[in-house]
């Protein structure tokens, strides 16, 4: 069996290149469960309050259903390169797509606060393997061509997943029992895992092949750690910032587990849990940083958009869920045109212009008060995300340019892990800095006032990204015919 080769031996097909329908089937199949994880995640978060009131416990015990999630999330995510290596990406994807169902049942059928809670973890175990695992099968099935125009339908979950997924919740809220908060998952995972079993190919290792080791030692350092700086960062906003005691301490504790994990793994050439040694291609490095500011854009401003119409406007949580809606069908319509010009210019290019457009339609927040016209508010936020679709089009894809069949596990968790951390600091600093501005806040134009400081931190954090759109891989050399047919030999089995 020939080695399959990745985005290395196969560039970036030019433009013309017809996408393989294998590869679109393969991506609908993955992305039917996938969505599932996205959208739960977001919609549990506009449900904390009614689950309170439902489940009789206070708010500090039931936003451990969303951190118990979370913290299960990055434990596990490390793990799914490993885990791909000894199953398979079939019967791993349908094995965790089947933890997650499990996970979304019990949650369902739950009777108080800690046992929702533990079952939303058995959530967060399934979900933490099909977050890096979707974009690591289809990208290792389109073989390093048409990235752009793959990478369009890989990050719809990602993209719509924290602008639906609120309104989502809040209309299940209006018309449902909380419980459909998580029955409404099992469509996606039953569909999912009947194509995955259909659709997906048979790619288990040979049983007499080598058997990849885990690293305990790396996993005992980097899931941990992970977890607790996502924990610690968490806390911020309960805290009122990062120098409490239960923000420092597993903050620098994470940091010192992620940093002893780094120093173990750039020394070893095989064997470590993650490779982070694929932070030499340039192409990983940048995205990565980008994609952890990214993270700081899509998941910090998405924090402070649903307050502002809350606590400025005075909408209900379905009211500012909707609001939002123009956000989510600009990233839709970013899709094609993003892809298409990823693969005939490059990522920089794209994702230079996609910041500097999510860094211009966010300054209008900027300057909002009580009174701002709704309407302008709304082309801003779909101006916003024909920006934000088209960023994270050209970042998840420049993140696998010159990288070989075998790195691209190793790629998903590493990408995977920047956005979400980016995501984690971006909510953070912008609650802090919300606080700050708005403490002694009691009017609406007060109010207004205090957002107009925090999102001057959103359009900050965004505009030095644009600069750094510059480190990114550029137009995409043209594959030779000769070439392209030895390329697609090299990965047949």
């Amino acid at each position: 069996m020939s080695t399959p080769k990745g985005t290395g031996s196969a560039p970036a097909a030019a433009d013309s290149d017809r996408v393989d329908p294998a590869v679109w089937r393969l991506a609908i199949t993955v992305i039917v469960g996938a969505l599932a994880v996205v959208f739960d995640t977001t919609i549990v978060s506009v449900a904390l309050n009614d689950l309170a009131k439902e489940l009789d416990a206070p708010l500090s015990t039931i936003q451990w259903v969303s951190t118990g999630y979370l913290l299960a999330v990055f434990v596990t995510i490390p793990l799914a390169g490993w885990a791909q290596s000894r199953l398979g990406g079939k019967r791993l994807w349908i094995a965790a797509l089947g933890v997650f169902l499990l996970g979304s049942v019990l949650s369902a059928l739950a009777w108080d606060a800690a046992g929702l809670i533990a079952f939303r973890v058995i959530q967060g175990i399934g979900g933490g393997i099909m977050m890096p695992l979707t974009a690591t099968l289809i990208m290792q099935a389109a073989k390093g061509r048409n990235i752009g125009r793959v990478m369009a339908i890989i990050t719809v979950p990602t993209a719509l997943g924290p602008i639906l997924g609120p309104v989502l919740g809040g209309l299940i809220l209006h018309l449902a029992d909380w419980r459909w908060l998580f029955f409404v998952n099992i469509p996606f995972c039953v569909v999912g895992g009947r194509l995955a079993w259909r659709n997906l190919p048979d790619d288990r290792p040979a049983p007499d092949g080598p058997r990849a080791r885990l690293d305990v030692i790396g996993v005992l350092l980097l899931s941990p750690g992970v977890a607790a700086l996502i924990y610690a960062l968490s806390r911020v906003e309960e805290s009122a910032g990062f120098a409490s005691a239960t923000v420092l301490v597993p903050l620098i504790g994470g940091l010192a587990l992620v940093g002893g994990f780094t120093a173990r793994a750039l020394t070893r050439t095989t064997g470590a849990l993650v490779n982070l040694r694929l932070f030499r291609h340039r192409a990983v490095a940048s995205s990565s940083t980008l994609l952890f500011l990214g993270g700081i854009s899509l998941y910090g401003a998405m924090m402070l958009l649903p307050l502002y119409f809350q606590q400025v406007r005075g909408e209900d949580a379905l009211g500012a869920g909707l609001l939002l809606i123009p956000q989510g069908v600009g990233a839709l319509l970013a899709r094609g045109l993003a892809g298409k010009y990823t693969d005939r210019v490059g990522p920089r290019w794209v994702a230079l212009a996609a910041f500097a457009v999510v860094a211009a339609a966010s300054v209008p927040f900027a300057f909002v008060t009580a009174e701002t016209s709704e309407v302008l508010l709304m082309a801003a936020l779909l101006v916003r995300g024909i920006g934000l679709g088209a960023a994270m089009i050209a970042l998840s894809g420049a993140a696998y340019v010159g990288l070989d069949y075998e790195e691209i596990p190793d790629a998903s968790i590493i990408t995977r892990v920047a956005q979400q951390l980016g995501g984690s600091v971006g909510i953070a600093v912008l609650a802090v800095a919300l606080q700050q501005s708005t403490g002694d806040a009691r009017t609406p134009g007060a109010l207004a006032a205090g957002f107009d400081d925090a999102f001057w931190w959103a359009v900050a954090f965004t505009a030095v990204a644009v600069p750094l759109c510059l480190l990114l891989p550029g137009r995409p050399e043209p594959v030779a015919p000769a070439d392209k047919a030895e390329a697609e030999a090299a990965v047949e089995v």
